[in-house]
């Protein structure tokens, strides 16, 4: 019914991805087309190359997502290596192998499951719940993307997900084994604490002269001060180009005639409709009933039937059944044909005859209309003036990015020359080190110095030891830095004299923590051997994954305990640095109401993990029957930055 949606669904949801950033299988499915035709392959599946370009891409991918994981100042060389470029040809691979299975399967997309993908999509619908068509596009015109081939593509995407999700419905654990693993995960133990903090042993420690010069030696990197520099940068973009761009009043006006339509709000209309659904290719008598139902339907209508009942008891559209019908506001091309001719035909409270679409026969009932509007250009002049700045703002960005490159090159010593010319800011940052600036409380890193290529040009023999410019660095589409040493600072260690407080703290802070474990350990060995126990602290219930104030380490040793022989003993190290013996006093099993509630939860957890190795295996298997070829030493000359 939604023939335009069905059309252009593959750019909102493309749209929408790059907002949201969800995961995708392996690292997304992109760029299927970009391989062909290019032989500077890094691998082969079957007839199918995985191009150089395509690699790099998707180490970009993954880059990017380590710096949002772990902020900007993420090392790339940690992406650098044989195993990380291995991971990732791997999943490219595995998307080749998924594609050649798809195909081979005849694994189709329909429209409606397009269609469907669209409508669950958050962020286009307006209060009311209608589509939001504006917003539509909109998001079209931002992302200048071709509607057929990313239509394509998404289909592609659903067909690559299509056996996974298969092979997930074939996973499947007895409730006898998820029912113990439930009893082991929410086993709780009764233990009691004897505690020897560390602090209790402080008194009268003092630290020899050689004491404090082990110490010293032994922990020199926290007294380390790592290597940093005090630099100046500037900034190029498309926008500082932009903004001088003078506006070309007959271009702008030109633009203006030649996209009216782009701005144009077009008419919309809310209608309900009821749906009588029949198959296209159905028999000529399955037709005929269908359209003496939609015609029953009708006249129960017109003879003062209330119309939403019937659309809830009788339309087969169950997604606007359920709203009596309604579809909310659209435009026309929102709708295959014949439904937006017979709606826009119509009146306020009007029915229409039995209208026939691919998707059956349909009763329609006008509830308002919504008048278009073409804004003047004095409205819009605003908005096309800033597009036609940023559009010769990039245009232009090419050529003044090899002048800004030239100037920084050939006035090598300082900044002046291209901050003049282009008008841009000479700004300076101390204290930079190797993993760039350091963090402040409530200020987010500088993307331009905190960059891997601007940080490891600028630590360069080179650059440290002349201070001259470095070559300009593209950090970002349209984005270039160049940056100077002004003064470097070498990495050093602190001498002994001057942090000898810091190490008589640390010396006492060891020492006590050694002792106060020395004697937890006498004290366990004495209760195994048949000790009495006392001093312990009052029972307390402890279970995997609480919080609660026993480490991580501690709870772990509670449940490695043998449960046969009670009471058993263990030892730990406590959160404050010190150390307890732990008595074991009773284990208590899950109740049958909680193994019951969380049976179903679990069952899905472990289920997806099966799932995973199934689909694992699957790959393997399938990569087997296939040539694949890899190429790691072309992978190699790719780079991160």
């Amino acid at each position: 019914m939604f023939d335009s949606i069905r059309k252009h669904q593959r750019v909102l949801q493309f749209v929408l991805l790059i907002l949201i950033f969800p995961a995708f299988v392996f690292f997304g499915v992109s760029g299927y087309d970009q391989f062909l035709g290019n032989d500077d392959s890094i691998a082969r599946v079957g007839d199918q190359k995985i191009s150089r370009g395509e690699f790099e891409q998707a180490q970009r991918r993954q880059l990017e997502q380590m710096q949002q994981m772990f902020g900007g100042s993420f090392d790339s060389k940690l992406l650098d290596n044989e195993a990380s470029r291995n991971e990732i040809l791997d999943g490219l691979i595995s998307q080749r192998v998924l594609a050649e299975l798809a195909n081979k399967h005849h694994i189709n997309v329909s429209d409606e499951r397009l269609r469907a993908s669209l409508l669950r999509i958050p962020g286009l619908q307006k209060p009311d719940g209608s589509f939001d068509m504006e917003r539509y596009r909109a998001l079209l015109s931002q992302q200048n993307l071709d509607i057929t081939n990313f239509e394509n593509q998404l289909r592609r995407d659903i067909a690559l997900q299509a056996l996974p999700e298969a092979l997930a419905q074939t996973a499947w654990l007895p409730n006898q084994v998820i029912d113990r693993l439930i009893g082991l995960q929410e086993q709780r133990r009764e233990v009691r604490l004897l505690t020897f903090a560390a602090k209790g042993f402080e008194t009268g420690l003092k630290p020899s002269d050689e004491q404090l010069k082990q110490t010293y030696e032994a922990n020199a990197k926290g007294f380390e001060v790592p290597e940093s520099v005090k630099i100046e940068y500037i900034v190029l973009d498309a926008k500082s180009i932009s903004g001088s761009v003078p506006i070309d009043a007959a271009k702008v006006r030109e633009y203006f005639e030649q996209n009216k339509a782009r701005y144009a709000v077009a008419e919309q209309r809310q209608a309900s409709h009821i749906l009588v659904a029949v198959p296209k290719d159905a028999a000529p008598a399955a037709k005929d009933a269908a359209k003496a139902k939609a015609q029953g339907l009708l006249d129960r209508a017109k003879s003062g039937g209330d119309f939403a009942k019937l659309a809830k008891e009788n339309s087969d559209d169950k997604g606007s059944a359920v709203q009596g019908g309604d579809l909310g506001f659209f435009s026309a091309d929102m709708m295959v044909k014949p439904f937006a001719d017979a709606a826009f035909a119509l009146k306020p409270n009007e029915l229409s005859g039995v209208v026939e679409s691919e998707f059956g026969f349909h009763i329609i009932r006008l509830a308002a209309i919504k008048a278009g509007s073409q804004p003047n250009f004095d409205q819009v002049k605003a908005e096309i003036e800033a597009e036609y700045r940023k559009q010769e703002g990039n245009k232009a960005f090419a050529k003044a990015a090899e002048e800004f490159g030239n100037l920084v090159y050939e006035q090598s010593d300082n900044l002046n020359a291209a901050a003049e010319k282009f008008k841009l800011p000479i700004q300076t940052a101390a204290n930079l080190t190797r993993q760039g600036p350091a963090p402040a409380a409530g200020v987010p890193p500088i993307a331009a110095i905190s960059h891997p290529k601007v940080l490891s040009a600028l630590f360069s023999p080179d650059s440290i030891a002349k201070k001259k410019n470095i070559e300009a660095q593209e950090i970002a589409p349209n984005t270039l830095v160049a940056a100077r040493v002004v003064e470097h600072s070498p990495a050093s260690t602190r001498p002994m004299e001057t942090v000898k407080d810091a190490l008589t703290a640390l010396w006492v802070k060891q020492e006590s923590q050694r002792l106060a474990k020395q004697a937890a350990e006498a004290k366990l060995k004495e209760l195994v051997g048949g000790a009495s126990a006392t001093g312990f602290e009052a029972a307390r219930v402890v279970g995997r994954g609480q919080v609660q104030d026993i480490p991580s380490s501690g709870i772990e040793a509670i449940f490695k305990l043998s449960a046969e022989k009670l009471p058993a003993y263990t030892s730990m190290t406590t959160n404050e640095g010190g150390s307890a013996v732990v008595m074991l006093v009773s284990t208590i099993a899950p109740s049958e109401d909680l193994i019951k509630a969380r049976r179903e939860t679990l069952k899905q957890q472990y289920s997806q993990a099966l799932a995973q190795q199934e689909l694992n295996g699957f790959l393997e298997a399938s990569k087997a029957k296939l040539k694949i070829e890899k190429n790691l030493k072309t992978a190699a000359k790719t780079s991160v930055n």
